[in-house]
C-alpha cells in the first residue's frame, strides 16, 4: 500500500539534495541542483509513463499541489491520459471571450471613469442595441465584415450614434488585444480601414441638434410655463441658462448662491472638466425659489424626478415630444448661440463662455484670465428678456 501526504511543509523547506520527493498518490516535489522547487505528476496509463508539470512550489502550495494530483489521478482511474486531460482543463481556463463578455468587463473596469450615470448606461445601451449581431461571436472571431453590417444602417441615418458604437466597439477590441484575446490589427478602426468600407459623409450629412429658431421661443415658453411639472421647470432653467442637460439635472442645492445670483456648476459635471459659474438672471431666480424647500440639504436635488432621484437624462427630451416641438434639449443652446450672435451686440469670446466652451485661441485664452461674470450677466439677463416678451 503506497503511503500518502508524505511531505509537509516544514520538510518541504528543508529538502536541499537535488532529487525527487514522493507525497504519494502520484505527487512528487523535484528539488534541482539551483535550489529551486517544482511538482510533478507522475502516472502509468496503459503502460505509459505520463509525466505532467504543476508549476513551482513557491507559485504552487502544497494542498494545492495535492488537489491537481487528485483531479489527474482521478482522470487516470476514469482511463483518461491525464496529460490530455490537463490540456482540456487549460483549454477553458484560457477559452477566449466572447465580445458580449470582453465588453462587460471593460465596462465593468472603467465606468467609475465615467463622468456620471448617463454615460454608463449609454456605454452598455449602445453595445446591447447595435453590437447586438457580435454579442455572442468569439471576440478574436470579430472580422471588418462584421463591423460594417452593423454599422451601415445607421451610418448616415443616425451619423454621432454611429460614430460612437464604432469608437466604443474599436476600444473593447483594443482591450482584447491587450488582454491576448486577439492579435493583428483592429478592425474597427476608421483611419485607413472601415472608411474604406462604409458610405463618405457629406458636409450636409454632418449630425446636429435641432434647434428651434429664436422668433418662436418666447410663445414657446408661455406654454412652457403652464406646466406644473418638475421636468417644465428643469427645461425651463435649462434654456434660460443656456446650459446642457447633466448639468441641470445633476444640480444641487449647495451649488446655488441666491444672493449672489450665480450657480456653479462643478468640474466633475462639465463636458470641459473645468468648474463653471453661471449668473442667473431674475427669470431663473424665481424658478429656483419656487422649488426651494423651507430648509434645503445642500446635496439635496434642485429637480428631482417625480419618484425622488435624479430625473431622467430623456425627461426635458420626452416633455418636448409631448408638446409635439420636434427639437432637442441641446438645440436651445444654438437657438440661444443664434439669438446673441443676431440679435446682440455681446462679443462673441462672451456668447461661447456663456456656453462654457473652451476658447480655441491661445492669445485669447492668455488675455482672458477671467470669466467675465459680469459681462455674462447682461447677457443671461438680456436673453431671459426675450424669452419672456411673448408676443401672445
Amino acid at each position: 500500500m503506497h503511503l500518502r501526504n508524505k511531505l509537509n511543509v516544514k520538510r518541504i523547506a528543508a529538502l536541499t539534495t537535488p532529487n525527487v520527493y514522493s507525497d504519494g498518490g502520484g505527487l512528487y516535489l523535484r528539488v534541482r541542483k539551483s535550489g529551486t522547487k517544482s511538482w510533478l505528476y507522475i502516472g502509468m496509463l496503459n503502460g505509459k509513463r505520463r509525466e505532467i508539470g504543476l508549476g513551482s512550489a513557491l507559485d504552487v502550495s502544497l494542498a494545492d499541489a495535492r488537489k491537481k494530483a487528485t483531479d489527474l489521478r482521478t482522470a487516470q482511474l476514469a482511463g483518461i491520459d491525464p496529460a490530455e486531460a490537463r490540456k482540456q482543463v487549460h483549454a477553458v481556463a484560457q477559452r477566449i471571450p466572447t465580445f458580449g463578455e470582453m465588453a462587460t468587463n471593460l465596462i465593468d473596469g472603467i465606468e467609475g471613469g465615467f463622468s456620471n450615470e448617463k454615460h454608463r448606461k449609454q456605454w452598455r445601451s449602445t453595445i446591447t442595441t447595435y453590437a447586438a449581431s457580435i454579442i455572442d461571436k468569439p471576440v478574436d472571431q470579430v472580422t471588418a465584415t462584421d463591423i460594417v453590417a452593423l454599422l451601415q444602417p445607421i451610418w448616415l441615418e443616425k451619423a454621432e450614434t454611429a460614430s460612437r458604437v464604432r469608437q466604443r466597439i474599436e476600444r473593447i477590441l483594443d482591450g482584447a488585444t491587450v488582454k491576448g484575446h486577439r492579435t493583428g490589427d483592429n478592425p474597427a478602426r476608421l483611419k485607413g480601414n472601415l472608411e474604406f468600407l462604409l458610405p463618405r459623409k457629406t458636409k450636409g450629412e454632418t449630425s446636429h441638434h435641432e434647434a428651434m429658431p429664436f422668433a418662436l421661443v418666447a410663445d414657446f415658453m408661455v406654454k412652457l410655463r403652464s406646466r406644473p411639472a418638475v421636468t417644465a421647470r428643469a427645461l425651463e432653467f435649462a434654456i434660460l441658462t443656456a446650459a446642457r442637460t447633466g448639468e441641470v439635472i445633476g444640480m444641487r442645492w449647495e451649488e446655488v448662491d441666491l444672493d449672489q445670483a450665480t450657480w456653479t456648476v462643478p468640474a466633475q459635471r462639465m463636458k470641459a472638466k473645468r468648474a463653471h459659474t453661471v449668473p442667473l438672471s431674475d427669470a431663473a431666480l424665481i424658478i429656483l425659489r419656487g422649488l426651494r424647500p423651507a430648509e434645503p440639504e445642500p446635496r439635496d436635488l434642485v429637480f428631482e424626478g417625480p419618484k425622488g432621484g435624479m430625473l431622467s437624462n430623456m425627461a426635458m427630451l420626452a416633455l418636448l415630444k409631448r408638446m409635439e416641438v420636434n427639437v432637442t434639449v441641446h438645440g436651445f443652446r444654438s437657438t440661444f448661440r443664434d439669438w446673441a450672435g443676431d440679435m446682440t451686440n455681446f462679443a462673441q469670446q462672451d456668447i461661447e463662455m456663456a456656453l462654457a466652451h473652451t476658447i480655441q485661441s491661445k492669445t485669447e485664452r492668455a488675455y482672458r484670465r477671467g470669466d467675465a461674470l459680469e459681462k455674462r450677466r447682461e447677457l443671461m439677463r438680456a436673453w431671459a428678456d426675450f424669452c419672456t416678451a411673448a408676443k401672445c
